[in-house]
């Protein structure tokens, strides 16, 4: 295959990631808001595709982290890169179909090193920054959340745990709306970098590009792709975030995405590629575990843990297996 057809299939596969990733990882932005039924599924998903786009073209940290921090891009190929995209596209739609709330980022992340690994072997991904900008934050990152949200709905209790409940739903209900859109903006802020790092480290591979520095059509291809995706939907997952793991209410809803769109906005200017599904999930945890702790569904949440430690290793297979077979077919 002409080399250039094969980079026009990696920026086709990696805005297929990132519309994928939209309706995947859509669940992160209005599951709470359409649980708690301040806004219907349509306004819901309208409201996130947009600020999921502006979030999107809020800068590159995290691009330059996927694209150039994990793997040296000067030992990366086209094919490296189709075979990283292949495994996290399988394994998200996988988990869709299952409505488990994964990280698309881990699973980015995990096909980028299963490739490279592949290709050249063990020495090649830098692992020093492997643990500092992934498994830290993929530690710590969800103990955040939950501590966060757990002290934010601590405090508003307290504060307004006396008034009428038709009082405090109809207030929370209101900040609610800015709470979820800060969540949606926060999204995009992240999530769409993953894609257009991606992007970036095949243009750099095949030479279109002297340095690895985001191109302005790249940021505009990924925050779409995005957005689109974002509206798409993803009803499996925000059926699994937005009811299985606790039951909502508005001031519910406030505190977990007051609380992980600090973490992921916070992540975002330091170029750390977070799971916003981790965030925002351990978020819902600590909200449902300060009423009490049985009222989380540990069960569901046990399941959705698993797959949270599963994703990176499972995707850096399937990356090396696919991998394979594309390297012996370019020689």
């Amino acid at each position: 295959m002409p080399e250039i057809a094969i980079l026009l299939v990696v920026v086709a596969l990696a805005v297929t990631f990132d519309f994928i990733n939209g309706f995947h990882d859509t669940a992160n932005a209005i599951a709470t808001v359409v649980a708690t039924r301040v806004l219907s599924p349509l306004q819901a998903i309208l409201m996130a595709a947009g600020l999921n786009f502006l979030g999107a073209i809020t800068g590159t940290a995290v691009a330059k982290t996927v694209g150039a921090g994990l793997v040296d891009p000067k030992e990366a190929t086209e094919l490296a890169v189709v075979a990283a995209l292949m495994a996290a596209i399988t394994w998200n739609l996988i988990t869709w179909y299952r409505g488990i709330p994964s990280s698309s980022s881990h699973a980015l992340i995990g096909g980028i090193l299963g490739a490279a690994i592949a290709r050249s072997g063990w020495g090649i991904p830098n692992w020093l920054a492997v643990v500092e900008k992934v498994v830290l934050p993929f530690v710590f990152s969800p103990l955040i959340g939950f501590l966060i949200a757990s002290v934010i709905m601590i405090v508003v209790l307290r504060l307004f745990g006396t008034a009428h409940p038709r009082t405090v739903s109809s207030a929370f209900g209101r900040l609610q709306l800015l709470s979820s859109a800060f969540m949606a903006y926060s999204h995009g802020s992240n999530d769409a970098q993953k894609t257009m790092g991606i992007i970036t480290l095949a243009l750099f591979a095949h030479g279109v590009l002297p340095t690895f520095d985001v191109p302005i059509w790249v940021i505009l291809i990924a925050a779409t792709a995005m957005a689109f995706g974002t509206a798409a939907g993803g009803w499996r997952i925000i059926k699994t975030l937005g009811t299985k793991l606790t039951k909502l209410q508005p001031i519910d809803g406030f505190a977990a995405e007051t609380a992980a769109a600090t973490v992921i906005e916070t992540a975002s200017r330091l170029g750390f590629p977070l799971s916003t599904t981790h965030v925002i999930s351990s978020s819902i945890l600590g909200v449902g575990s300060t009423r009490h702790p049985g009222s989380v569904h540990w069960g569901v949440a046990g399941d959705m843990i698993t797959a949270w430690i599963i994703t990176v290793p499972i995707c850096a297979t399937l990356a090396y297996a696919f991998y394979l077979p594309l390297g012996l077919a370019a020689r």
